[in-house]
């Protein structure tokens, strides 16, 4: 018996209504990869986190603040991150929504 269950079940219907939030509204952010740097370009203005796990090794997750201010973009370095497969997990509000967005990407 999980005691958390009502918990964990409260937990992920809003997870999945921000997850939705992102389809209804093509809010999925543009993710670049270029000299060292991911680019990130979002619908609107955007403020929240973005975690970086890694699925071979969670002693490599890392969390960075996202601030776009009153513009779109966003960059983050990724130079000295080690190179191979990442999960991106995006937590954000834009114009008062929230959204929530994994997305897999390789770093070379």
């Amino acid at each position: 018996y999980d005691h958390q269950y009502y918990e964990k079940g409260l937990s992920f219907n809003q997870d999945y209504n921000r997850e939705k939030q992102v389809i209804k509204d093509h809010a999925q952010p543009v993710i670049q990869i270029t000299g060292g740097y991911i680019k990130l370009t979002f619908a609107h203005a955007a403020k929240g986190k973005i975690t970086f796990t890694r699925p071979s090794n969670n002693l490599l997750d890392k969390v960075f603040q996202l601030d776009s201010g009153s513009g779109t973009e966003v960059d983050i370095p990724v130079g000295s991150m080690t190179r191979g497969q990442w999960r991106l997990v995006f937590d954000w509000i834009s114009n008062k929504k929230s959204y929530l967005y994994q997305k897999e990407v390789f770093i070379k």
